[in-house]
């Protein structure tokens, strides 16, 4: 098919994006989950999954499994980072888990690139720090996917983990493979002490390597039920080719299942490739701690810090100073809106304080004070009962909707940059420290006509800042 690669000669990388990353509060939220999130060496993980997919297959044709909430976030890190390639996107209007998702990319590369193509899956937050050893991996599961096998890449376990799934490996299938002759579940530390004494298991990091058409068949046959409303949710996409939005209806009806339990743990014809590829899943403070130079004092320090009397700690500051005194055995993570204080051994129990915000119904489990929307971004800076002051970023090009509020009152003033402005029936610009109001009530509407930033202080009053107030009348995006 004119632009897309010839089948079988390629493997074409599917991303799975999604996921809260609760764990990683406070920088992982709901709104800005752990693929954006920054490094010590200031790429994120989203950035590094599209790079090492496009080296590992040398395929520049790239399919994205997300939702609509991560889109524009998502499309905007791949042109920067691998601005050559076609990156195309399946978006999920709700959660499924990972074999619906997989499915209906496996759909769309049996259309589009051929039965017998060649699915590379991944997901899109965690780290390989070992590229060429990754690469060798892919070409081993790629010789096995192609005779037929639905393969996983397994990690050689480091020490006895119980956060993650297990592989066992029989027969050798010649080359780098074995057989896959059991998934099993996270086991309790005793059994994960028998599983790395063994040699037999490797850790499932749930990467995997198949043919579009073998994945299907094996979904039919061991998971009818999401096979059959897979279809149906396909068949009801108007235009297969290019970015895909599925309907809300008919994917709502898919069960919600991993394709560990849907196919893996029940199919015939499994394999694993094993693989010491410098991974991790990136699940924890404590791994992201792992990433950072451990200082005399045993204590890792990401931005400005003053440490006295500290042991085996983790502090991580945004832009403010973090003074530790008299401290062991502490993660200290600062953000604009929120601290972390817990202790390294309970790093796995930060999800519970996203549940009690979440059910305070606060912001701060969902968003941070700077939000990224398709046109740009938006910090709040100070907000009060009756008054809310924010800095928008207006890309070149961006359009914010046309809209208007009820319950509160806009004064705009450009700081740098030339804004298109719409009140009403009037359109005017505005340059650098010009002003206008939009009072409530009025149509209005934003717009960055030129090839540079738009930085505009944004001070709205009124009674009512919720994002119930907004009518949308138009949106772009």
């Amino acid at each position: 098919m004119p632009g897309y690669p010839e089948a079988v000669s390629v493997i074409v990388p599917v991303i799975l994006s999604g996921g809260a990353g609760t764990r990683l509060w406070p920088v992982s939220r709901q709104a800005h989950p752990k693929p954006f999130m920054r490094l010590v060496d200031g790429e994120s993980l989203a950035e590094k999954t599209i790079a090492r997919a496009i080296e590992a297959t040398g395929c520049d044709h790239t399919i994205t499994v997300t939702s609509r909430d991560y889109f524009f976030m998502t499309r905007d890190i791949y042109r920067e980072k691998a601005p050559g390639a076609e990156h195309e996107f399946l978006l999920e209007p709700v959660s499924r888990n990972t074999a619906p998702a997989i499915a209906l990319a496996a759909l769309r590369v049996r259309d589009q690139f051929g039965p017998e193509t060649c699915m590379l899956v991944m997901p899109a937050d965690h780290m390989v720090r070992d590229q060429a050893a990754f690469n060798q991996a892919v070409e081993h599961a790629r010789s096995l996917a192609e005779r037929k096998y639905l393969v996983c890449l397994g990690i050689q376990p480091t020490h006895p983990e119980t956060g993650y799934g297990y592989i066992r490996r029989g027969e050798a299938l010649g080359g780098e493979g074995y057989e896959a002759s059991a998934f099993v579940e996270k086991p309790d530390l005793e059994t994960a002490r028998s599983y790395v004494e063994s040699g037999d298991y490797l850790w499932n990091a749930g990467m995997f390597c198949f043919r579009a058409d073998c994945l299907l068949e094996a979904l039919k046959a061991c998971s009818p039920e999401i096979h059959r409303r897979a279809q149906e949710v396909w068949s009801e996409v108007a235009d297969p080719t290019g970015n895909v939005e599925f309907p809300l209806e008919s994917f709502e009806r898919m069960p919600s299942d991993s394709i560990d339990y849907a196919v893996m743990e029940r199919a015939g014809n499994r394999a694993v490739v094993p693989c010491d590829i410098g991974w991790s899943d990136i699940g924890s403070w404590k791994s992201i701690s792992e990433l950072y130079e451990t200082d005399q004092a045993g204590n890792q320090i990401s931005g400005q810090a003053v440490l006295i009397d500290t042991h085996n700690s983790f502090i991580q500051s945004g832009h403010r100073v973090v003074a530790a005194v008299g401290v062991d055995n502490l993660l200290i993570v600062d953000t604009d809106d929120a601290i972390l204080v817990a202790s390294r051994d309970r790093d796995q129990e930060v999800k519970a304080v996203v549940e009690h915000l979440r059910k305070r119904d606060h912001e701060s489990a969902i968003q941070h004070r700077t939000v990224h929307r398709p046109w740009g971004t938006q910090t709040v800076l100070e907000e009060t009962d009756t008054c809310r002051v924010k800095h928008l970023v207006v890309r070149p090009g961006g359009i914010l909707g046309l809209q208007r509020h009820g319950r509160r009152s806009e004064h705009w003033t450009v700081i740098t940059g030339r804004a298109e402005v719409r009140i009403e029936d009037r359109e005017f610009e505005l340059g650098p420290e010009q002003t206008t109001s939009i009072a409530p009530g009025q149509v209005h509407r934003l717009e960055n006509p030129a090839d540079e930033d738009l930085h505009i202080i944004e001070v709205q009053t009124g009674n009512y800042f919720g994002e119930d107030d907004i009518e949308r009348l138009e949106d772009i995006y």
